[in-house]
């Protein structure tokens, strides 16, 4: 038994490695996942956000370019995307008379508020009593209502991208003053008092184009100069310009190039052709005169003549 021999072991080591590529299909499905759980989300949050966000976010999709001047937010919502164009204008008079209604006491108001279209644009007035219903009487001082009424405006007309204009308009009765204040400051004062209110809303500075004042030059009822109507103070917002009327930009002119001098031809005498070994150079002859220049020709040189023996080089001999 101990001649027997034991038979050697065998240890198999194997090498435990990663598995194959499984493939990234996985991915695909996860995402598809968290987007509609994404998308769950927003039409929760849609669902119970008040109207003005979801008229917003409505306003949005309908113009997805941004041309309406709309964020998407709550305090851009109020607005349709309108551009106020020739052709929007009548939906912005329509916008505008749906929100004054929905002004407390606006019954005792929409006599003296008139909206029209123009050549110039949208044309909103506020027309004056006798006692004063915007101004206090014979001041550029605001009252509550008429507070309220360009608060009103100014928020509706800062969401659109057009220039305004504000005019101040006075009766035909002089203003009594012994300061040398008159109508046609009144009627300036009103308007810039308009203006500050527009700013303090946040319409831009340089969306209000002008304010002017105009005393009684353009009364509203020519018939009865002395109307209380005519005191009013006009908002006027402009048409947008079309891309045709867009202003040109001017040119930039070109430097112009002087004309190049011509070099006056002087008579230069032409030089004769090159000598042969045996000939001597010799000057050129004259120019020809004025008169024949164009037709004179340079005469051929004369022939050198032959060197004489007197005056040829001696030459020395050597002896061998």
């Amino acid at each position: 038994m101990g001649s027997q021999q034991t038979a050697p072991i065998v240890v198999i080591r194997r090498k435990k490695g990663h598995g194959g590529h499984h493939g990234g299909a996985w991915k695909v499905a996860y995402a598809d996942f968290v987007t509609a759980l994404m998308a769950l989300f927003i039409v929760l949050w849609l669902v119970s956000s008040s109207e003005k966000v979801k008229k917003a976010v409505q306003t949005y999709f309908q113009d997805p370019t941004g041309t309406g001047k709309l964020a998407g937010t709550t305090l851009s919502g109020k607005g349709e995307g309108l551009m106020a164009k020739p052709d929007d204008m009548a939906k912005l008079k329509d916008r505008i008379e749906q929100v004054m209604h929905q002004l407390p006491k606006f019954d005792l108001l929409k006599n003296n508020i008139t909206i029209t279209v123009t050549d110039e644009g949208l044309r909103i007035e506020l027309l004056e009593t006798r006692t004063g219903l915007f101004f206090d009487s014979g001041s550029a001082k605001l009252s509550p209502r008429g507070d309220e009424i360009l608060h009103m405006l100014a928020s509706q007309l800062k969401l659109l991208p057009n220039q305004l204009l504000l005019e101040g308009h006075t009766d035909a009765k002089p203003y009594a003053s012994t300061t040398g204040y008159t109508n046609w400051e009144l009627s300036t004062d009103r308007a810039n008092t308009a203006r500050r209110v527009f700013q303090a809303c946040g319409v831009p500075m340089d969306k209000i184009a002008q304010v002017r004042g105009f005393a009684d030059r353009q009364l509203r009822n020519k018939a009865d100069p002395d109307d209380p109507a005519n005191r009013r103070i006009s908002v006027i917002v402009q048409y947008l310009p079309a891309p045709s009327q867009l202003p040109i930009l001017p040119v930039a002119k070109l430097p112009v190039m002087s004309e190049p001098r011509t070099i006056p031809q002087t008579n230069v005498p032409a030089t004769p052709p090159p000598a042969s070994k045996t000939q001597v150079s010799t000057p050129a002859t004259a120019p020809p005169s004025a008169k024949t220049e164009s037709k004179a020709t340079v005469p051929p040189p004369p022939a050198a003549k032959p060197l004489s023996k007197a005056t040829a080089a001696p030459t020395k001999t050597t002896k061998q």
